[in-house]
């Protein structure tokens, strides 16, 4: 009983990772998008955007807070450097 109980819960909660993830995901590869453009102001605000998306996955536990500090680095480096 406990086994399945456990089982319920872990793919619910995977289900919920996966969703917050792919989420992240798709909102960094559109900043990366919009930077590849070149349109620095259209850039700047996809990286608050993005930033804001990987902060709430950081928050519901979907990704590590290093993770989510690493791409935010890198993207926010990506922007300056169209600036």
């Amino acid at each position: 009983m406990p086994s399945e109980k456990s089982r319920r819960t872990s793919v619910r909660k995977a289900d919920r990772n996966k969703s917050n993830r792919t989420l992240a995901k798709s909102s960094v590869s559109r900043t990366r998008k919009t930077i590849a453009n070149g349109n620095a102001e259209a850039a700047s605000s996809a990286l608050s955007e993005t930033a804001s998306v990987l902060d709430r996955a950081v928050k519901k536990g979907s990704l590590h807070p290093n993770n989510a500090a690493r791409r935010k680095s890198r993207l926010a480096k990506q922007v300056s450097q169209i600036t």
